[in-house]
């Protein structure tokens, strides 16, 4: 399909790109300026999330001046579900870097929630020269959080360790409307509670064939890492690029305790963000107040 439609940008109807052997839907809302030469920021959603979670951010972002692009990420409805079934973190930091020289930039700064924190991580260990500037919200550094995990952090990665199951979570998340899966994301986010917004397109990208399973899919590609040379040649280095990065003071899926002494994994500088009274999911529970992080941050950078 063609990367141009007849849709105002302002509607946030998906547009399709061919990337990284995969076609790609993404949402788009340009610069208010229409500059032809803004800057471009990639922003990249989570698990269970789909880009629609950034709708607001994309607007926020247009209107300070940038290019705001926020795919489908490998496997997420309506982006195409790879036939390979390759989600391992190379793979998903070369999905961003090839989204980057798609959308013509030399560079991009790229914000990351969650997952999209990890593929963020990824594409900026793997071509640092491609990447401005960081924003990683719910992640800490992979190489603290992979490698020196607290009891306490484990214990709240339980679902991890339950996605690893070839059959379980595919049944257990489908159940009773998903009540499973709506209820561990609103133990991430205490305070929260999951509108229409948000329930409608993520149950619809379950509901589809294929879907569910592509997202265990990252998960299931966890433990394969640690046995690749890529991921001790660049993915658990300290990272080269600036860095901000957002947490949640009550995140019940990251723990708080779990981004301490991270500083030294950030060689070009590191801005952390602690939101007092926030979760997991902090771009939806507190939008302005996120935003405004992202904001102050890229134009520093």
């Amino acid at each position: 399909m063609s990367d141009t439609t007849d849709e105002a940008p302002a509607t946030l109807t998906p547009r399709y790109i061919q990337a990284n052997g995969l076609e790609f839907a993404y949402l788009e809302v340009p610069p208010a300026s229409g500059a032809a030469e803004a800057p471009l920021v990639l922003v990249l959603h989570g698990f269970p999330d789909t880009a629609w979670s950034f709708a607001p951010l994309l607007h926020e972002l247009a209107a300070a001046g940038y290019r705001a692009v926020a795919p489908f990420t490998r496997g997420y409805a309506p982006t195409e579900i790879p036939e390979d079934g390759d989600y391992s973190l190379p793979t998903l930091g070369q999905d961003v870097l090839a989204l980057i020289e798609h959308f013509g930039a030399d560079r991009a700064f790229i914000v990351g929630h969650d997952w999209g924190a990890v593929m963020t991580y990824a594409a900026a260990a793997l071509r640092p020269d491609r990447v401005r500037a960081i924003v990683t919200a719910a992640v800490p550094h992979l190489r603290r959080f992979l490698l020196r995990p607290s009891r306490a952090q484990l214990a709240a990665s339980h679902y991890v360790f339950k996605f690893q199951l070839p059959v379980w979570p595919e049944r257990r998340i489908r159940e009773d409307d998903f009540a499973w899966l709506v209820n561990l994301a609103r133990s991430w986010s205490p305070g929260w509670i999951p509108d229409d917004d948000y329930l409608v397109p993520m149950k619809a990208n379950y509901a589809e064939p294929g879907r569910l399973k592509a997202a265990l899919g990252y998960y299931r590609a966890i433990p394969a890492m640690f046995f690749k040379k890529v991921a001790w040649q660049f993915l658990l280095q300290p990272t080269q690029v600036p860095a901000c990065v957002i947490r949640g003071e009550h995140d019940g899926c990251i723990l708080d305790s779990s981004f301490s002494d991270s500083e030294h994994l950030f060689s070009a500088g590191y801005e952390p963000v602690r939101m007092a009274g926030i979760g997991h999911f902090m771009n939806l529970e507190a939008p302005d107040a996120f935003a405004k992080h992202v904001l102050e941050f890229l134009a520093r950078h």
